[in-house]
């Protein structure tokens, strides 16, 4: 049996989410799924509610690894909830248990999610124009060391099309 591909969605809780960071979240959790990958998120609201939500509506599945201890915390759409009680440290988890990673706009968790991603060198995908900390990274690298350059592209589907080419590069 083949591991299926796992896709880590980032962006902005419900605080700072607006209906462009909803409407490519979703989106991009459509496309996930049509990719017969996995969708991890932070289990929580805004972006991850709304790509878990597109991921279901396509009938894909949904993974949601959230900070607190209490499963009941995670959103509607995770068939899969795994509560860590870890706090934020949680990020390094999700950026783990990725074989890529799209990024849809965020705040500064989201930059932590991302710089754990680039440490550990996972291939990432940005969505241009949905604002954030994160843009001025890309088409870029974090830092010196080069890791991985975070790839800007315009919509769900040409994330999903490039996190895969990344993926089994």
């Amino acid at each position: 049996m083949t591991k299926k591909r796992q896709i880590l969605v980032i962006g902005h809780n419900t605080n700072g989410c607006t209906p462009d960071h909803e409407k490519a979240a979703y989106d991009v959790g459509v496309e996930v799924a049509k990719s017969n990958s996995v969708l991890i998120t932070g289990g929580l609201g805004g972006v991850m509610t709304a790509a878990s939500h597109g991921a279901k509506d396509a009938g894909g599945l949904t993974v949601g690894i959230i900070p607190q201890d209490d499963a009941s915390l995670a959103n509607e759409y995770c068939d899969v909830v795994i509560p860590t009680g870890m706090g934020l440290t949680r990020d390094y988890l999700n950026a783990l248990s990725a074989d890529g990673v799209i990024i849809v706009g965020g705040g500064s968790g989201t930059l932590s999610e991302v710089c754990a991603s680039y440490m550990h060198k996972k291939p990432m995908v940005a969505i241009r124009n949905l604002n954030g900390p994160i843009s001025k990274y890309i088409d870029d690298y974090i830092d010196h060391r080069k890791n991985v350059k975070i790839i800007g592209v315009d919509n769900a589907k040409e994330a999903v099309k490039k996190i895969l080419e990344l993926i089994t590069a």
